[in-house]
């Protein structure tokens, strides 16, 4: 997954709490083990007027204009703002891949869904719970003015402001490892390759019949 340093980006302001997985990416596009194609499905249902399936030409799709991110001034956003208890529902790993494949890399939220803040750290998505009270001052921000951007520097967990104002934040000393590294959970696997390919040759060396049931 891509290295997760400092980001500086603009915000687009979802004003809606309890946003649940569905919402993220609607069920009938679960369908696919792939980790791609699901970013032009995300918030299909309020993104879009009439009902989306897989395989349809989302280009051809009439928009929902009052969609926040179909707004012009939202376009390219890389920050998401939400409210409470964002990714609940169901523990759809979909939903943080269609939020990155979108181009969001990080979520400010005064919270989160347990699973789904996890399936997001395990994903290259950095989210981050702030204050209540500063997450609305933030969509105040946002909706103030125009190109409104933040900074992520996680190296130094903080959340910065134009004009300078930082704000902590909190996030598991292994988790920020492994999004400082760009390791998944495979990533994190294969930096054990050398050992792993030991293993298997001194496992095939003393049960050499095993080299046919593994489809070697």
């Amino acid at each position: 997954m891509e290295v997760f340093t400092v980001h500086s980006g603009l915000v687009a302001p979802l004003d809606r709490a309890n946003v649940d997985t569905d919402a993220i990416i609607p069920k009938q596009f679960l369908k696919s083990i792939h980790r791609s194609g699901f970013g032009p499905n995300l918030f299909d249902e309020w993104r879009y007027l009439d009902h989306g399936e897989p395989g349809m030409d989302n280009s051809r799709r009439p928009l929902n204009p009052d969609f926040v991110l179909n707004q012009p001034r939202y376009q390219g956003a890389s920050i998401l703002l939400a409210r409470r208890n964002f990714g609940c529902g169901s523990s759809r790993e979909h939903a943080p891949w269609a939020l990155v494949q979108h181009g969001f890399r990080a979520i400010l939220a005064p919270s989160f869904a347990d699973i789904f803040y996890n399936n997001s750290l395990k994903n290259g998505l950095l989210v981050i719970a702030l204050p209540e009270l500063l997450i609305d001052r933030l969509f105040r921000e946002a909706a103030s003015f125009s190109g409104y951007r933040l900074t992520v520097d996680l190296p130094q967990q903080k959340v910065i402001e134009p004009g300078g104002a930082e704000h902590d934040f909190e996030i598991a000393p292994f988790r920020k490892y492994c999004l400082l590294n760009g390791l998944d959970d495979i990533g994190l696997t294969l930096r054990h390759r050398d050992k792993i390919r030991e293993f298997e040759a001194r496992r095939l060396a003393r049960f050499p019949w095993l080299e046919k049931t593994a489809g070697r």
